[in-house]
Order: C-alpha cells, then structure tokens, then sequence
C-alpha cells in the first residue's frame, strides 16, 4: 500500500464507488488508505533506526519533540503512537475542547513538506493538509470534510485546483441543499480531474 506517482491514473475504490481515498473517513477502504500514506513511512523510518534497539514509544516521543527535523508523515504516524493525557485518545486526534490535543495538531504543521519532482508546488502542503483533516472529522465541518475528502485523489497525484475551483465548490457546498451537496460536490470535484488529466502537465521550468 503506497501513495499514487505523481501523473498516476485515478482508480474507482471497489468499496464505496468513488475515486480511490476520496470516501476516507466515511469508507472503510479509503481510510485504510490514507492510513498507509502514515504508515508506510513510518515503517521504513522505524527500520532505519533498528527497532529492536530503540522502542517504538521512545521513538515516537524523539520525532514529537522536533518535528522540524522530520517529514510530516512520520510526524502524524509519530501522534498516532501517542496517547493523550487529558482525553485519552491517541494524541492531536481528540474531540474538540482537548487543549492536549488541539496544541498537539498545531505542532504538526512544523513538520518538513517537500514537494515531489513532478508536482504542483505547493502541492505536498495540500495533501499534508487534507490528510490532516480527514484523519480528523469529528473537529471539522460536514462541508469542509466534504470537500477535503473529494480533492484529495486529485492532489495525490500531484495537482492542484486553481484559486477559482477552490471558490466554486466551497460557494456549491455552502449554498447547495443538504440532500444535493454531495453528489454536487462531487460532480464539481470530477470536473477539476477532468481538466487535470486532460491537461498536459507543465515542466517545472514552466
């Protein structure tokens, strides 16, 4: 399980129906796929430091207390390892009102984005970003969860909306009728990836 190459196709998730990590946080196989985003570079760093040597605990407590010195997804794995003393969840993932876990989250935005060759720039903080969010929804809004959810396969393959895409889906799920927000948001979304995969992808250089 590893994320999408940058200018890799999109996949249909054979669970939920939609593109593949876009029903995170509500389909059990798109979670478990943003999960291995975590995960697989946590397990690479782990080895790299000769696990039988250094406990993962005592690990996990080194990469929190300098997450400027570590890329963001060994930080986020690193939390997840974590237990947090005022609500017991794992720390930086708690309800809202944690103060424990609240200043936790704020710390992980320290932590080093690197863009891939290929991508957007810009493009690493998005992911890092929706990441974030989707692995946290009960402290985020139906609409921005909405939204964060169903962009998130088109950033992982390196792009970016424009400032106007952006606008436009967050004005549809404001103004859009409950019961048509989703299948809206998600026409909108299948819109922007059109574009992208239709688009030939300019060099770095411009």
């Amino acid at each position: 399980m590893t994320r999408p190459a940058v200018s890799a196709p999109l996949l249909r998730c054979a669970e939920c129906g939609g593109y593949e990590y876009s029903g995170a946080s509500v389909c059990d196989a798109c979670s478990a796929l943003v999960d291995g985003i975590i995960e697989d570079e946590w397990s690479a760093f782990l080895q790299s430091w000769h696990p039988d040597e250094v406990p993962e605990r005592t690990l996990a407590e080194l990469v929190v207390a300098e997450p400027d010195r570590h890329d963001w997804r060994i930080v986020d794995a690193a939390y997840d390892r974590l237990t947090c003393d005022e609500c017991g969840e794992r720390l930086s993932r708690g309800p809202v009102g944690c103060s424990a876990c609240d200043l936790a989250h704020g710390f992980r935005y320290a932590a080093i984005e690197t863009d891939r060759p290929g991508a957007q720039p810009g493009n690493e903080h998005a992911v890092r970003v929706n990441v974030s969010v989707v692995r946290r929804p009960r402290v985020t809004s139906e609409g921005e969860l909405l939204a964060r959810r169903l962009v998130l396969p088109l950033l992982l393959i390196g792009s970016l909306p424009t400032t106007e895409q952006a606008q436009r889906v967050s004005t549809l799920i404001k103004k859009a009728p409950a019961a048509e927000r989703a299948r809206l948001a998600e026409q909108a979304v299948a819109d922007w990836i059109d574009q992208a995969v239709s688009r030939p992808r300019r060099s770095p250089s411009g």
